[in-house]
């Protein structure tokens, strides 16, 4: 809640509420700013941790798939039908871009739903029942639409665009690999989402698996991270002028006088 944009309406709610109250606050994911905005509203809070913060599920195998950006959609149905993956829960980083998709998998014979914020309470929550009655092959969500979603035997997650915010990544793949069943999460990357990519496998303190997909290989290659994040040492700049940068009894008088390149004689 405090993530999605209510904070405003927390607080009204908080302002009417007793100042003695018990107050619990429950979250898959707890970013650093997040946690920093909760300790505003609890007092004295006694933090319990189920799992290590922003870890990803060992029951999940996750991997990236390197691919150009206009190809991704036709990745994804190569994947989804080489492998005949019966129940996908997709990503999308934008609304435009998940009703986009769902239009190009439903021209490519694949069913498939897109939930986000645009769409009426109603409309999700039928969406969300025929993709867990099967009727609905693909579900295509964006993140704030996905939050709490819990899906029984899903064994497939597909990020087709990477979060921007590192953290969400483990909320997402965090979908599959539950109650004991193994999961897999594969990441659509092309080269513009470097740093987003950098960022995850940075939280991850991992970098992550690459498969390269026959027929898809990138023309822009995804750089690899840099796990150390040390700055790249940068050569120094050759001194100009005369050798040893030891200059002439002409240069220090220009110096001197104020009279060197760029100003003028008075």
């Amino acid at each position: 809640m405090l993530d999605m944009g209510f904070i405003h309406d927390i607080r009204k709610i908080i302002a009417v509420l007793p100042k003695n109250r018990q107050t619990l606050m429950f979250s898959a994911t707890f970013s650093i700013e997040i946690r920093n905005l909760a300790k505003k509203m609890v007092r004295n809070p006694v933090e319990i941790s189920v799992t290590p913060r922003n870890t990803e599920v060992k029951a999940i195998d996750h991997w990236i798939c390197p691919v150009d950006k206009k190809r991704k959609t036709g990745l994804l149905v190569h994947l989804i039908k080489e492998h005949e993956w019966k129940r996908v829960l997709v990503f999308s980083r934008t609304k435009h871009g998940a009703n986009r998709l769902t239009r190009n998998l439903e021209k490519k014979g694949i069913t498939a739903l897109a939930i986000h914020g645009n769409k009426s309470q109603n409309a999700r929550t039928k969406a969300l029942a025929a993709f867990k009655d099967g009727s609905v092959r693909i579900l295509v969500a964006t993140d704030i639409a996905a939050r709490g979603l819990d899906i029984d035997q899903l064994p497939h997650v597909v990020n087709f665009d990477l979060p921007n915010v590192p953290e969400d990544y483990v909320h997402r793949i965090g979908r599959t690999g539950r109650a004991g069943a193994k999961g897999q999460a594969i990441s659509l990357v092309s080269a513009d989402e470097f740093k987003q990519l950098s960022d995850i496998e940075y939280l991850l303190n991992k970098v992550l698996t690459r498969k390269v997909i026959g027929g898809f290989e990138p023309v822009n290659d995804v750089p690899a991270t840099r796990m150390d994040r040390r700055p790249s040492s940068r050569p120094k700049k050759p001194k100009t002028g005369h050798r040893d940068g030891q200059h002439s009894g002409k240069d220090r008088q220009a110096r001197k006088t104020g009279t060197g390149r760029g100003r003028s004689k008075k």
